[in-house]
Parts: structure tokens; C-alpha cells; sequence
């Protein structure tokens, strides 16, 4: 009998599974097992939004893979250890995975792959969390895009029906193995597997305040209720005090819903006369990918510019004009209601996330490197890929970027956007009572609110001391 182990990462479902599909199909018994890498886990606090989710979400992955028979196996460790460690107690002879792109994974996952193979066993990756991976949408000389548009169009051009087809996960009786099917007692040295699931506590994590379905079960219950409202996605997306995004972005970063059932949903609307909202919303999916494949073949963005003339920019170090973005200090009200809900929800609205990004490297002239981290620090689907193109996009120092010259103003933003102050009111408490004719700008007003900050600068002079900024490094290039 063949035994073979699945590894799971950022796919923390039971379906449409391509690692897992793949062991089923190959081998009579397949064990499936998470880690909890504390290479991952050590930096981060005890009281962490995403370890609450992951571990709500495997919680439901195990009662899932044991109403079929299986079970999770449980370890925490470093995953480059304990995987090997793991496949050799379970005699199994070959390690599944889904693909990870981060240059962290691949270096982690080529570690497994080594001490595998030096045990006599095999490594197989499979691509899962994307439609179109690495080098499979090039340009016609054959190299990456840097350019959205034409890598979107080059993106739907090869779409077909099999790039959309769901991997079939079912399995034969038996042939998933039950976590008490590992042998109870300390096997050759190895350590014992326990048949208890451990709790957060155990990790060494608190409850949080998680306020989002999690698991299969809330992804699912998240896309149902966004179809029914698909069609007006192209026109609520922008508008923070609206319903109007999908609220999917945790579930496709940690893999509770399949990104083929997304994209074939989105395509399929997408063709029909009311299908504006899922075009959009499609073109929002292929965005995705197209920083997964600039992380790709331009590791390199880690740290710096995509454009390397914009790594010799001055930032400001401005240490107190940073904290006040931050705790949502800033004066502007839509920026400092977008940082409050990070701070409060783990999650920000994407225009926002535009909107405070402009506002940090543009209006505070601080270096988009270090807004990228606070992001990565607390967003709740934090992915490194869309975390790094986005900050660039806004920086202007990326590829496809925001031209340096088109600067956010905060307050237009907020009039256009939030033009009720709704969204505004709903996170900064100080300015409840503000009329709206002054809510985007409480400064205004002949007596403003006395517990409420003033503007930290001033967006005029601000947006001239950008363009000074950037066009002292085109100088410096044309020199």
C-alpha cells in the first residue's frame, strides 16, 4: 500500500484541492497535516486576528476531512523539520503541497524537497492559487508584463474552460487516513500523535475580537451572498460605507474558497447583459495574479523599487507624523477612519488602502517600505505579493504605477467617496456631531471639535514638496 502525506498552507479547504486530488488519485492512503511554523508564528503578538482564523479554519477542515474518514494531523515546529520528520513516521513515501510564490516559501519548500529526496522520498508542488502562475503569460518576446492592461488582456486571451475546471477531490473509502490511524506511541524516536486538536492557548495564541465568517463554511456563505449583488460591484466598490466589495480577501488568502469556483463565477456573469459589476470584479481577481508574477520573477521588490532609479528617493523619517497615521491621527478624516478600521477590524477598504497610502508617501513624504509593513502587521488578509504591489502602485515607484505627478487629495477623496461622511462617522467618534458641510474638513469649521487633531500638513504644500521630491531623482537619472 502507497502512502503519501498533504501538506496544506494557504488552502485550508476539503475541494477543488490540486495537491490533494493529486495524492488521492496516486496513492491508496493519504494522511493530510498542517504546521504551524513558529518560524512564522514566533515574531508575531499573542493575540493575532490570523492565527485565529487559520485556526477556526482548520478546526472545520478536520471535522470536514472526518465526515470522509481523515482527519488533520497537527504539529507546530519549523515546517522544514517537521515535515520530513512527519513523512518518515507515516512511512509515507512522497510530500504533496500547493505551490507558494513568496521567495521565503520556495526557499522553505526547496529545504523539504531536499531532506526529502535524501530520505528516499519525494516532494511534489502543484499550482492552486492562481489561474495563470510564473511564465504562463508572457509577453510575445516571451518576458513578464509589467503593464496591467495588456497582462489582462493577455490573461483572458488564454483563458479556457480547463483552467477553470475544479481538481475532483473525492475519495474511495478508506483511502483518506483517520489521524488515529498514526501509531499512538513514539515510533523510531518520533514523537507521539496526539488525537486532540490544540487549542490556540496551546499555541500559545489568545481569542481575539474576529468578527468574519471563517472556514469553508464563511467563505462559502460570503460568495453566495456576493453573486447576489455582483451586478453592482463595478459601482458600490469605491464607496467605504457601502456594501459593496466581496469581503473574500481573508478567504483567498488562506485558501477557504477555490479561486477557480471564483473565477469561473466572475467569467460566467461577466457575459451576461447586467455582467459590468462581475467584469470588474474579474479584472480584480487578474490584479492578484498579476503581482503573484511580478513577485515572481522580480523577487527583488522586497525591500525595493520595481523602478531601481526611485530607490535613491529622500524620504522623511518624520517619526511623530508617522505614529499619527498610524492611530488614524492625521486630521484628515478619511484617512484617519480608514487606519482606525485596520486598527479595529484587521481589514481596510480598498480605496482606502489606496487613499492612506497616498496619504503616508505623498502628503507625509514617508517611505512607502515602512506603511507596507504596518499593513503586513495588521491586515487580516495580508498577501505579500498584493501588499507589495499595491504600496508600490501608490508610491509610484512600481510597475504600472500611479504616475508620481497624480497625487490623492484627501479631502476630494472623502467628498467623492464618503460625500454623507457615513463611513467617516462610523470610525471617528470625535466628529459624530460634525454637519457635513465640514465632516471632510473639520478645521473649517468657527469652532472645531476641541478633541479632534488639526491637519498634520498642509496638502498643497505637501503635494509640492513630493514633486520636488521625485523630480530631483529624474534629474539626478538624466544627469
Amino acid at each position: 500500500m502507497t502512502t503519501a502525506l498533504v501538506w496544506f498552507r494557504r488552502d485550508l479547504r476539503d475541494f477543488d484541492h490540486a495537491a490533494l486530488a493529486l495524492a488521492l488519485r496516486r496513492h491508496a492512503r493519504v494522511y493530510c497535516a498542517f504546521v504551524f511554523d513558529t518560524d512564522i508564528l514566533t515574531p508575531l503578538p499573542r493575540q493575532d486576528r490570523r492565527v485565529d482564523f487559520i485556526h477556526r479554519a482548520l478546526l472545520e477542515l478536520d471535522a470536514a476531512l472526518r465526515a470522509k474518514g481523515g482527519g488533520l494531523i497537527v504539529r507546530q515546529g519549523r515546517a522544514f523539520e517537521e515535515i520530513p520528520r512527519l513523512a518518515a513516521q507515516l512511512e509515507a513515501m512522497a510530500v504533496y503541497a500547493n505551490r507558494d510564490y513568496a521567495p521565503a516559501a520556495r526557499e522553505r519548500d526547496a529545504r523539504v524537497a531536499a531532506q526529502l529526496a535524501a530520505d528516499g522520498r519525494s516532494f511534489s508542488d502543484c499550482k492552486d492559487q492562481v489561474i495563470f502562475e510564473r511564465d504562463e503569460v508572457l509577453t510575445k518576446t516571451g518576458t513578464p508584463f509589467s503593464v496591467f492592461t495588456p497582462y489582462s488582456r493577455a490573461w483572458r486571451a488564454r483563458l479556457s474552460p480547463a483552467d477553470l475546471a475544479a481538481h475532483d477531490c473525492a475519495a474511495q473509502t478508506g483511502q483518506l487516513a483517520a489521524q488515529n490511524a498514526v501509531p499512538p506511541v513514539p515510533k523510531r524516536g518520533f514523537p507521539a500523535v496526539t488525537p486532540t486538536f490544540p487549542t490556540l492557548a496551546d499555541l500559545g495564541f489568545a481569542a481575539t475580537d474576529l468578527q468574519v465568517p471563517t472556514g469553508m463554511s464563511g467563505g462559502a456563505q460570503l460568495f453566495d451572498d456576493f453573486l447576489t449583488r455582483i451586478d453592482r460591484y463595478h459601482e458600490a466598490r469605491d464607496f467605504p460605507a457601502q456594501k459593496g466589495p466581496s469581503y473574500l480577501s481573508p478567504h483567498l488568502r488562506f485558501g477557504t474558497v477555490s479561486i477557480r469556483q471564483l473565477a469561473a463565477a466572475a467569467h460566467a456573469e461577466s457575459l451576461h447583459a447586467t455582467g459590468r459589476g462581475a467584469e470588474v470584479w474579474l479584472n480584480e481577481l487578474i490584479w492578484r495574479e498579476f503581482y503573484q508574477m511580478i513577485l515572481w520573477h522580480r523577487p527583488d521588490v522586497l525591500g525595493h523599487a520595481f523602478k531601481p532609479d526611485y530607490d535613491a528617493l529622500a524620504w522623511d523619517a518624520a517619526p511623530e507624523l508617522f505614529a499619527a497615521w498610524q492611530q488614524g491621527r492625521t486630521g484628515y478624516p478619511l484617512v484617519d477612519a480608514a487606519q482606525r478600521q485596520l486598527l479595529q477590524s484587521g481589514w481596510m477598504h480598498n480605496r482606502l488602502r489606496m487613499v492612506s497610502a497616498s496619504f503616508l508617501t505623498k502628503d507625509l513624504g514617508i517611505d512607502w517600505r515602512r506603511g507596507e509593513a504596518h499593513f503586513a502587521d495588521w491586515l487580516l488578509d495580508y498577501d505579500l505579493a498584493s501588499n507589495n504591489g499595491g504600496w508600490q502602485w501608490a508610491a509610484s515607484t512600481g510597475c504600472d504605477a500611479q504616475p508620481y505627478f497624480r497625487i490623492f487629495n484627501p479631502v476630494t477623496q472623502s467628498e467623492r467617496f464618503d460625500p454623507q461622511g457615513k463611513f467617516i462617522r462610523r470610525y471617528v467618534a470625535e466628529l459624530k456631531d460634525v454637519p457635513d458641510k465640514f465632516i471632510h474638513a473639520p478645521w473649517k469649521m468657527p469652532t472645531p471639535p476641541a478633541n479632534y487633531p488639526a491637519p498634520v500638513v498642509d496638502h498643497a504644500v505637501a503635494r509640492e514638496r513630493t514633486l520636488a521630491r521625485f523630480s530631483a531623482v529624474r534629474k539626478l537619472v538624466s544627469a
